[in-house]
């Protein structure tokens, strides 16, 4: 990727949307994979980020101990989520996405304060947290489902596009002083991006073989299977994406996370998205 982009790409790796965000303020990112909650909490403070492309939706899964009552026997939401009362529940970060999703669930169901929420630097940690016995439940990526289902037993217990439909799970999000110096090296890095979310459309068995020996301590089996539980992927931003960001922005208001009002301008520049991906999106593989 370095050579088709013409430059240096340094790769950093960061436990969780707020971190990089965090990274943004201080100048040391130029273009990241992010959620989009802590993005609009960052927009709202002055960071000078915008999201320039999709990414993934519907990214945030639910799963609980094997037993646990859950979808499709259990259909009602408010229930499968008060028999962890009293109970703790992992999450990534304050203000990722999926904490962000599992707080306005509970608070929509009544549930705030009666199941012991534990927020984590790393999704690792949940994982280890759940191994010990110290969680009963877990919020977070189709990765970390994956995981709790092979190393604890955990199962989904809600479906992803269910939850909260067309989710942002991650976007491109560039500084702007970055984007307005470099817009040629951003928009290649989007067509690149494209190629990539269209490999794991269209062929996510090579997709999980390229990952595996990429990253090298993960075997196919596993990416193959976090692929397959929210198999939604495409570089565009359809209204529909743009409509649940902004569903969150006020979201993310009501639960005191940002304390203004934040617009579709503040936060998202399609311009270059829109040369890049000018057909329909991609995101509903049945569509």
């Amino acid at each position: 990727m370095e050579e088709r982009l013409g430059c240096q790409v340094d790769w950093r790796l960061f436990g969780t949307g707020p971190a990089i965000v965090d990274a943004f303020e201080k100048k040391a990112l130029d273009i990241a994979y992010v959620g989009l909650p802590p993005v609009i909490i960052g927009i709202e403070r002055g960071v000078r980020i915008k999201c320039i492309a999709g990414g993934h939706i519907e990214g945030t899964v639910f799963c609980g101990e094997s037993g646990s009552a859950g979808f499709p026997r259990e259909t009602d939401l408010s229930k499968i989520l008060s028999q962890f009362r009293g109970r703790s529940i992992g999450v990534p970060g304050r203000g990722s996405i999926h904490d962000v999703i599992l707080k306005d669930v509970m608070d929509r169901h009544g549930l705030s304060g009666k199941i012991n929420v534990i927020n984590f630097a790393w999704s690792d940690q949940i994982t280890e947290a759940a191994v010990k016995g110290d969680l009963a439940a877990a919020v977070g990526t189709p990765a970390l489902a994956a995981a709790l289902r092979r190393y604890k037993g955990f199962t989904p217990l809600y479906p992803p596009a269910m939850i909260w439909p067309y989710n942002p799970s991650y976007g491109i999000i560039a500084d702007q002083d970055f984007l307005l110096a470099e817009r040629g090296v951003a928009g290649e890095f989007l067509r690149l991006h494209e190629d990539a979310a269209r490999s794991l459309r269209d062929d996510p068995s090579g997709a999980a073989g390229t990952i595996s020996g990429y990253v090298g301590f993960i075997d196919s089996e596993f990416v193959l299977e976090t692929l397959k539980i929210s198999p939604k992927y495409c570089a565009a931003l359809p209204y529909e994406y743009i409509a649940a960001t902004m569903k969150f922005a006020a979201c993310l208001k009501r639960l005191g996370y940002i304390r203004k009002d934040v617009s579709v301008d503040d936060i998202f520049d399609t311009s270059l998205i829109s040369e890049k991906h000018p057909e329909k999106d991609h995101y509903d593989p049945a569509a």
